[in-house]
């Protein structure tokens, strides 16, 4: 029954071809042929890991989670019906769509849509990207993750963390209840904000080097209102990372060198020194509003403190290369 990675994630947008530039020219992905009023795009050796379609109403559209048999799918949608939750087994037309062997659909408390499946379809082509990158860090890790915004995220967690099995990597309170989860080694595959909003918050794709990310931030730069957050590290996943404006309203976060962690020994945790240790100055956000200035002083407060990434290196050149291969 166990979920094992995020596979994939649909976007609603009338705004296909601003979509068709951001994810080719800035993020790299590679555009695939998929009809009209739909662009899909590659990041890996999977068929598809981004869709964006051209139906009304800006958003998230759903997101696709990866169990590892059509066993496990059937064991999931006999536990969420079980709880009251209405299934579809989705036709093989659609399966076909999203290029996987086998799909059902749900929505959580909050009318966000998902999707589970089985068995992903492999291209026999190699990645191509659409600028010169390295590539994106996915397989077992999954396409990257994504962050909700929540209502009540005292509704969401047991449906998530309960029902479907995300575990809780770590949690802040304050200012907001702000929930991490992972399936896999990534730090967190999803994540909720209480925001008293509902929607996406954003998306994050990691990159294979830190030039990659560099590169797009110069890139991002270029265009007016592009760069939502300045470049800067996570204080949790030690992500590092800036985030773009989506054409939806929504952010991407283009990140590099984020923590592995071990699910067999993790503990959950509440957090305490913000989101970051430097950086991702909110630049979307008014220059005198409260929130800017309240993350802004955590962050002065966290470099007050001397609060950092541990050095990733062990002090052995043939373990530091494995990991760096990694």
């Amino acid at each position: 029954m166990t979920l094992a990675s995020l596979g994939y994630i649909g976007i609603r947008s009338t705004r296909t071809q601003e979509w068709q530039s951001f994810a080719t020219n800035l993020l790299g992905m590679q555009q695939v042929d998929a009809g009209a009023g739909v662009r899909a795009f590659r990041m890996d050796d999977r068929k598809q890991r981004l869709v964006v379609t051209d139906d009304a109403g800006d958003g998230l559209g759903f997101m696709g989670w990866e169990v590892a048999s059509a066993a496990a799918l059937d064991l999931l949608a006999s536990r969420l019906e079980n709880a009251g939750v209405r299934v579809t087994l989705e036709p093989m037309a659609l399966a076909d769509q999203r290029h996987v062997a086998r799909l059902i659909s749900f929505c959580d408390p909050e009318g966000n849509r998902l999707e589970v499946f089985c068995g992903p379809a492999i291209a026999s082509d190699p990645f191509l990207p659409g600028r010169a990158i390295s590539g994106f860090k996915t397989e077992s890790l999954g396409m990257g993750h994504a962050v909700l915004h929540a209502r009540d995220v005292d509704l969401l967690l047991p449906f998530y963390r309960d029902l479907l099995g995300f575990r809780v990597t770590d949690y802040g309170l304050k200012p907001f209840k702000l929930y991490f989860f992972h399936l896999n080694g990534r730090h967190h595959s999803f994540a909720m904000v209480g925001t008293g909003r509902q929607g996406m918050h954003h998306f994050m794709v990691e990159l294979l080097s830190l030039d990659d990310v560099g590169q797009g931030y110069d890139l991002a730069s270029q265009a007016e209102g592009q760069i939502a957050y300045t470049l800067g590290r996570h204080s949790n996943d030690h992500m590092m990372s800036f985030y773009a404006n989506s054409p939806s309203g929504f952010f991407v976060e283009y990140g590099w060198g984020a923590r592995v962690i071990d699910p067999a020994t993790w503990e959950p945790h509440e957090t305490f020194d913000g989101p970051s240790y430097w950086g991702h100055e909110r630049l979307y956000l008014p220059e005198d509003s409260t929130d800017r200035l309240r993350l802004r002083d955590m962050r002065l407060d966290a470099a007050r403190r001397g609060q950092r990434a541990p050095d990733p290196s062990s002090g052995c050149a043939w373990f530091d290369s494995m990991v760096r291969q990694e």
